[in-house]
């Protein structure tokens, strides 16, 4: 899958510690997807990441422009045992 970072994403990696092999998991394999709340162009991308005590990882993604782009990407505490 091809796929851009905004400089925020790429940031928000290096400061969560998240490789990039977790980013690409929930990119290519979530186990939920939802639009975003305020913008149609983005879509939330969900999965759980079993090395990291099996939080949640949540990528929003701008589906609208080709490659998509990342826009930011954390472990999301209210999903955590939801999925």
């Amino acid at each position: 899958m091809t796929y851009t970072l905004t400089h925020h994403a790429r940031d928000a990696m290096d400061k969560r510690g998240i490789p990039e092999a977790w980013l690409r998991h929930t990119l290519v394999a979530p186990q939920w997807r939802e639009p975003d709340a305020r913008d149609p162009e983005l879509e939330h991308r969900l999965a759980v990441i079993p090395e990291h005590d099996h939080r949640v990882l949540r990528v929003i993604v701008n589906t609208q422009v080709t490659p998509e782009r990342v826009v930011t990407l954390y472990f999301d505490r209210k999903m955590r045992g939801r999925l």
